[in-house]
């Protein structure tokens, strides 16, 4: 039986940060909760706030706060931190900069001090910065891991869900490419149940689904959801929860996250969202799908611009 203990650190005690270490302990994801922030009185207050959580949970779980560097012992560490709020009109890649310069910063202390654990890339510009903690990592491509389109594939399959009155679990869609503004949903894969999604929606609501207009709706969202409250957090603390176990349990189930491609869909030298395996040692396989003409251009439009970024990173 395994006894050891599993430990995750959080990077970035944020909304991001703390929402996320809430969703690992009522889901009970891990025994051993680390926050790491700059602003070390916010942090020990959030671990005070979610130890007395955890107080009503069944098992026992540990919540502390360390610096980056302590980090040997660690299995999985989140990187949430931001460098600094978006301003109306920006995207996510507008926040590339201060973003890379505390990753730059970062990712080396905690080399240096002996983390061999995976990397967990929840802040933007995802697939950016996922690929930067790759090359200040040097650790293998396994274990570099970015939220990516996952929370965008399941607000489309929530959005259908809602259109067909259908549970969420009944879709498989994707999302695929940057988690930004090039992300475009995979059509020519989504069923519910084994049959094609267009037809399902003509049954079900006697209309013809809007490929346009959903996809356009699903890329809006978090936008939206930040215009409103000033932030997302909830979501993508489920996302984190939910890569985080699957990644414990060894599930092997796909999940479409930011990959460091090495050859698949003939690409190289760049991180980016697609379906992947997870098992315990990080990502174990890249999932290659067939893609229609039109989406093959939407992925290389997507692979350009993350390049591009790539490009810019100090």
């Amino acid at each position: 039986m395994n006894t050891k203990a599993r430990k995750v650190m959080i990077i970035g005690a944020g909304n991001v940060g703390a929402s996320a270490a809430y969703a690992l302990l009522n889901q009970n994801i891990c025994e051993e909760l680390i926050l790491v922030d700059l602003n070390q009185p916010r942090a020990q207050a959030h671990a005070q706030d979610l130890s007395d959580a955890a107080a009503y949970m069944p098992g026992m779980m540990t919540i502390s706060c360390r610096d980056a560097s302590d980090c040997a012992d660690v299995d999985i560490a989140v990187i949430t931190v931001s460098g600094g709020a978006l301003k109306p009109g920006q995207t996510r890649l507008d926040e590339l900069h201060g973003t890379a310069r505390i990753v730059h910063s970062i990712v080396p202390q905690m080399m240096a001090g002996g983390f061999n654990g995976i990397f967990l890339i929840a802040t933007n510009p995802c697939d950016i910065i996922t690929w930067q903690v790759w090359q200040l990592s040097g650790l293998p491509r396994n274990q570099v891991i970015g939220t990516g389109v996952w929370l965008d594939t399941t607000r489309l399959r929530r959005k259908l869900a809602q259109d067909l009155d259908i549970g969420a679990q009944s879709i498989d869609a994707f999302i695929l490419g940057e988690h930004g503004d090039t992300q475009f949903p995979v059509w020519s894969h989504s069923s519910v149940y084994g049959s094609p999604i267009e037809q399902v929606y003509q049954r079900r609501t006697g209309k013809t689904l809007d490929r346009q207009a959903m996809a356009e709706s699903v890329r809006k969202l978090g936008f939206e959801i930040y215009a409103g409250k000033g932030c997302t957090e909830y979501g993508i603390a489920g996302t984190i929860a939910e890569i985080c176990r699957n990644v414990f349990t060894g599930s092997h189930r796909a999940l479409a996250i930011s990959c460091i491609l090495d050859g698949e869909y003939g690409v190289s030298g760049v991180a980016i969202g697609v379906p992947a395996v997870l098992a315990q040692n990080g990502i174990q396989q890249v999932i290659e799908l067939q893609l229609a003409p039109d989406e093959q251009e939407k992925f290389r439009h997507s692979v350009e611009v993350i390049k591009a970024n790539i490009a810019l990173l100090p």
